[in-house]
């Protein structure tokens, strides 16, 4: 039985459209702006990198365990001391703060981005109903696939990695603070009115104070992406325990493998369990 084909009668070149809007639109056209962006990205980075390897590792163990008693308990506190001492004997510190600072930067821009779409969604039903698709394709979207046009709008290193990530964490931000905007009770709300809030007024001391709860529960989980797609951007040459884990792979060091892979449990685990107890705090 013959083969039948829909390219046959006609084929969507959509592979070439992406390529046209990549290669001669962004970087034809805005070529100056990712090159300046990339030497940003690049100096933020480096510098927040620096920032937390200047200290003595000890020093900043001791801090991390203090931030992690004071908000977590004697538990995770101790929990923290020696899961950190254990990455400082690894000698993985350097690595994991180069880690670090890529998750709070990205993290920072991220949330920058998704909480006001988030709200604007919240409010207006035509811009939810725009949003929701491209949010659906950007998590089904696989990792990987955001490596592409990172690479080439700002080639290899620190700044597509940290491009990729961003993009990759904006999701969960934005549809967990439209359904926390959304989810606030509407009788608080007509109560605000009849008291002659403004609009202005409602949403930022009714609404999103109320909401606060489900958008700490979405940086949250922009953090958690954050950090497994910098991991992943270590194939582009991000830089952190993602190099670490790429190099152990291409090398055969298994070792080194699973040391990287304990760091990123640790800080997954830390970074975790600190933004909870903001979520919680918020809840009360």
């Amino acid at each position: 039985m013959p083969s039948f084909s829909v390219s046959e009668i006609i084929r969507v070149p959509v592979g070439q459209w992406f390529d046209f809007l990549i290669r001669d639109i962004l970087i034809g056209v805005f070529g100056w702006f990712f090159d300046g962006l990339r030497t940003v990205m690049e100096v933020v980075v480096s510098w927040l990198a620096t920032l937390l390897q200047f200290p003595p590792s000890l020093l900043l163990i001791a801090l991390f365990t203090l931030l992690a008693w004071r908000l977590r308990g004697w538990g995770f506190g101790v929990f923290t001391l020696l899961a950190f001492l254990l990455i400082d004997s690894m000698e993985q510190w350097t690595t994991t703060m180069l880690t670090l600072a890529l998750i709070i930067v990205a993290t920072t821009l991220a949330v920058a981005i998704a909480l006001p779409i988030g709200i604007a969604a919240a409010r207006n039903r035509v811009v939810s109903a725009v949003v929701r698709p491209v949010l659906d394709f950007m998590q089904t979207l696989p990792a990987f696939v955001y490596l592409i046009p990172a690479v080439f709008l700002l080639r290899t290193g620190t700044p597509p990695g940290l491009l990729a990530t961003l993009i990759f964490a904006i999701p969960p931000g934005v549809r967990l603070t439209e359904l926390g905007i959304r989810g606030v009770d509407q009788e608080v709300v007509e109560a605000a009115e009849a008291f002659g809030a403004s609009k202005r007024q409602i949403l930022w001391r009714v609404q999103v104070p109320l909401a606060m709860p489900a958008i700490m529960q979405g940086i949250n989980q922009v953090i958690m992406l954050a950090l497994s797609m910098v991991v992943i951007a270590g194939m582009i040459g991000a830089g952190g325990l993602g190099a670490t884990v790429v190099r152990s792979i291409t090398r055969l060091e298994l070792g080194l493998g699973f040391e990287a892979g304990i760091a990123v449990v640790i800080l997954a685990i830390f970074l975790d369990r600190i933004t909870s107890f903001m979520r919680d705090r918020a809840d009360v």
